[in-house]
């Protein structure tokens, strides 16, 4: 039976090649591949590893797509035939699955050989050679060829030493002498076309920052000598010198720096001025800014914070892309055009600045509709309607109200338990913020003219609801001051001097709540943890601060970090009114609220680095820790403040709020009941994965995450036993796991799957190993790659973790 269908899909696809061969022209050959050999010079022996690559992306146009050599593609380009309609069916399905035949041509070869030796050259190699040639398949009957090629390369040249040559010691001389101390061509680097490119665009905005704003990197020149080692023995036979200088038939007027003259700023159309033969500047001048606002919709003072160039002021580049940065994320107009006119006279270094803006609808309506899943088998959806005013006191000042409601039930597992409390929820509320692009702070006026974005002060309340199905609801009433600014484009900060959260448990079921405090099967500590939830409001006040340091890569740099970090700290200013109670382990209260007193303290550290155009290798490393103290030193930490370990963004061999704290086994008992619900007081984590990409929308990884939560202080305290208390044994109890990746990039959203199963299970260094000697205690090895067992059902259905997500994971 086999045979037969082998045989059968060897004449379709002999009837089909022949098919094809007959709209091949004759003596023609369809082009269906590449080969590029890559010879090092047998003297010098340079190193060419990956250049055969790299040659390869040259190659232009493409080959035809085939399938064990057969042009599948053109196939069916002539099988679906000629369309009538351009726009009809028959022509979308031609475009899509076929493609036209592209037929081997000894000109093509040529010139992609010579573009080879361009590039060769281009990246230092140089009296390098290249040629190809057509080679026909050799069974006569496939009217198919590929396109071989040959590249002879000569030893690479590095760059010895680069000069500035300049004829005087004028201001402009002298300013662009000063650029090179942050030259990208470096003593001993190969010496490379797109490097020497970069340089002079880096040249021309350095020199940009000093007022020079007619400068073009087309005006500079760099000359390399390439004879120094025959000149002189002391050096290497393959190294230049650069020597980079401005063209000599580059005009003055790029040669001097500008200053600004007058500002004007349009917030209309340029047809609403033509047609508007009534408009008038409204208000006096100031800061040399003219401000015309037909609709009088616009208060001056956004334009003076926007706009960073002031009268006298010498021109950078630096301040107009911060102006221009400034009024788009002003998020009031659609368009923000800006054009810089030379003052009409004849020694004239002034320029006159104009802006052209068009306004956005002051007012919108959005509604958002999501679905997700999670690891932990819990899927649901979320409705989101948000109206937003754009302008709401004619300051840019941005009001959004908005409502939304979602619920998560349980899609697999014990869905069906009568038993089952704790996987489903119900979750409903509404939020209002109102956003200023300024501080707005008491008594004070700040103007953060050098800062590259204009800071926001952000006030916001939320009301939500939180039904945990058949137990309780949680009701929490959040107010925030925040600010946000940054001094330039790597650096936020995000302070919020005063935060106001009430949270109180309500709607409690008691049928349910009975059913769990006297049954004997549930864990005891989980009674203990679960009244506390119940039975406990909270009434935080505190403050917060983040920042996040984000530099700018080097160009051709393969290294990229990111840092983060806060500090959030609560209930000290509210203790000082709070009620003092019989005894100090019972918390102060006020208004019968008790006051919630702690320190949160948060890092994240992420490393990337480029190993090829296609794979990248990224790295992060989280750490956290929330500690109450005073007042609140004997308070449970409230779960919201809490951390979790795994998920889809996390440790993704472990479902998420499923790992630990600390050495803490699942209890199938609790999980049947409440669902997933292990928090703790401190966090580590570290992750790391190798991405590749495969096509422009198909990309995979390869990753191995580590860490795991623990609680602080006593087990009373923290309502677990011992087990999940942090002891100096703390990197003994860490998970870790690993899996692979599937990635679908679409440009506007990353579609992930990852699949993952754990490597190390912390809580088998506290379980006596089945398999000890009688007599011998023993804990098991929580290594578990014994264990893997890809064709048990019930291995799989415990171990092997389905994370779907949108977005990268880090």
């Amino acid at each position: 039976m086999k045979s037969n269908i082998g045989y059968l899909l060897a004449v379709c696809i002999f009837l089909s090649s022949c098919s094809v061969n007959r709209y091949v022209p004759e003596g023609q050959s369809i082009y269906v591949g590449n080969k590029v050999r890559v010879q090092a010079d047998s003297i010098s022996k340079p190193n060419v590893s990956g250049l055969a690559d790299q040659l390869e992306e040259l190659i232009k146009p493409p080959a035809n797509k085939t399938i064990f050599g057969f042009p599948w593609k053109v196939w069916f380009y002539y099988w679906i035939g000629e369309p009538k309609d351009e726009g009809g069916l028959r022509s979308w399905f031609r475009k899509k699955l076929g493609e036209p035949p592209r037929y081997a041509t000894q000109r093509i070869v040529d010139i992609n050989a010579a573009n080879m030796v361009a590039f060769l050259d281009n990246e230092g190699y140089y009296r390098s050679s290249a040629k190809g040639k057509i080679v026909p398949n050799k069974n006569k009957r496939k009217r198919t060829a590929i396109n071989e090629y040959d590249a002879y390369v000569m030893p690479r040249y590095v760059i010895n030493e680069i000069s500035y040559m300049v004829p005087d010691s004028s201001l402009f001389n002298r300013n662009l002498v000063l650029a090179k101390e942050k030259t990208l061509l470096k003593k001993g680097d190969p010496i490379r076309l797109e490097v020497i490119t970069t340089e002079r665009s880096r040249i021309d905005q350095e020199l940009k920052g000093k007022g020079y704003y007619y400068f073009n990197p087309d005006y500079l020149i760099v000359k390399v000598d390439s004879t120094i080692g025959r000149a002189d023995s002391t050096l290497g036979p393959q190294q230049v010198n650069l020597y980079l200088e401005v063209k000599k038939e580059t005009a003055q007027t790029s040669l001097k720096q500008y200053f600004i003259n007058r500002i004007y700023v349009n917030t209309g159309t340029e047809e609403n001025i033509q047609n508007d033969s009534t408009l008038i500047t409204r208000g006096r001048l100031r800061r040399g800014i003219t401000i015309k606002d037909p609709g009088n919709n616009y208060k001056r003072r956004i334009f003076y914070d926007a706009i960073g160039f002031r009268r006298g002021n010498l021109y950078t580049n630096t301040m107009h892309d911060v102006s221009l940065q400034r009024l788009v994320n002003l998020q009031n107009f659609r368009f923000v055009k800006n054009r810089f006119d030379l003052v009409p006279r004849s020694d004239s270094a002034l320029l006159d600045v104009h802006y052209d803006l068009a306004p956005m609808k002051k007012k919108s309506l959005q509604t958002t509709l999501s679905a997700s899943t999670k690891s932990n088998n819990l899927g649901g959806s979320q409705l989101d309607v948000t109206w937003r005013h754009r302008n709401f006191f004619r300051g840019a000042e941005m009001l959004a109200l908005s409502g939304y409601f979602g619920f998560d039930v349980q899609l697999g597992g014990n869905r069906n338990s009568s038993n089952n409390v704790g996987n489903e929820y119900i979750r409903y509320g509404a939020k209002a913020d109102l956003s200023f692009p300024r501080f707005i702070i008491p008594f004070v006026r700040i103007r953060p003219e050098k800062s590259q974005a204009l800071p926001k002060t952000i006030l916001s309340l939320n009301y939500e609801n939180r039904i945990q199905r058949n137990f309780y609801t949680t009701r929490s009433i959040r107010g925030d001051w925040a600010y946000v600014w940054r001094r330039n484009s790597e650096v936020e900060h995000t302070l919020t001097p005063i935060s106001i959260n009430f949270i109180e448990p309500r709607n409690i079921n008691y049928e349910t709540y009975d059913k769990i405090i006297f049954d004997p099967d549930t864990n005891p500590l989980d009674v203990d943890r679960y009244l506390d939830i119940l039975e406990t409001k909270y009434l935080i006040m505190g403050s917060n601060y983040s920042i996040s340091y984000r530099p700018t890569p080097r160009p051709f740099s393969k290294n990229q970090f990111a840092l983060s970090g806060g500090i959030d700290y609560g209930g000290n200013l509210l203790s000082l009114f709070a009620k003092k109670m019989a005894s100090d382990s019972i918390p102060k209260e006020l208004f019968g609220v008790p006051v919630f007193q702690y320190i949160k303290l948060d890092g994240d550290v992420r490393y990337y680095r480029t190993i090829t155009p296609s794979i990248k290798w990224a790295n992060r490393l989280m750490l956290g820790a929330i500690k109450p103290y005073g007042n609140s030193k004997y308070m449970q930490t409230p779960q919201f403040k809490q951390y979790f370990g795994g998920g889809s963004t996390g440790i993704r061999a472990f479902r998420a709020r499923s790992l630990g704290p600390g050495a803490t086994p699942p209890d199938s008992g609790s999980i049947a009941l409440f669902g997933y619900q292990s928090f703790g007081d401190i966090r580590m984590e570290f992750n790391s994965e190798i991405r590749m990409k495969f096509t422009d929308i198909i990309n995979g990884a390869v990753f191995v995450d580590a860490g795991n939560i623990w609680s602080f202080g006593s087990a009373e305290r923290a309502r677990y036993d011992e087990r999940a208390l942090i002891s100096s044994d703390f990197l003994k109890q860490v998970a870790v796991g690993g899996g692979i990746g599937l990635r679908l990039d679409f440009s506007y959203l990353i579609f992930r799957l990852d699949l993952a199963t754990p490597f190390r299970k912390p809580w088998y260094t506290q379980e006596p190993d089945p398999e000890a000697p009688e007599g011998e205690i023993k804990y098991r090895n929580p290594w578990v790659f014994n264990e893997i067992k890809f064709g048990s059902k019930s291995w799989r259905k415990e171990n092997l973790i389905l994370n779907i997500a949108v977005g990268l994971p880090f």
